[in-house]
């Protein structure tokens, strides 16, 4: 049975495809150089300038980065600073949720 994905989520899985496949045209890249750069085959390229939802998402960003397309509107260097800044923010919360229960005082 084939996954059903939420529009916004094939919304944005398409955009970030068609953002791949601009740059690499753009460039004048061809798809062999991106897909061996990148450690694919062309087909998964293809997948993934399709934006198919079903390619891991570590591949659309390994592409990004053959391609020098900016992630999280940074540039490869920042991006390891905004990941330490979000570990940081993650070990302030609490590492489990536990389901609270609520007890509604009722009797008036």
């Amino acid at each position: 049975m084939a996954r059903h994905y939420l529009r916004t989520t094939a919304d944005a899985v398409r955009t970030l495809g068609l953002q791949l496949a601009a740059a690499r045209r753009e460039q004048r890249r061809t798809s062999t150089d991106v897909a061996e750069r990148a450690g694919i085959t062309r087909v998964t390229l293809g997948q993934v300038e399709r934006g198919e939802p079903n390619v891991a998402i570590g591949i659309y960003f390994e592409v990004a980065m053959v391609l020098a397309v900016p992630l999280f509107g940074v540039d490869s260097r920042e991006l390891a600073q905004l990941a330490a800044r979000g570990e940081r923010d993650l070990a302030l919360l609490p590492r489990r949720i536990r389901h609270q229960t609520v007890v509604v005082d009722d009797n008036f």
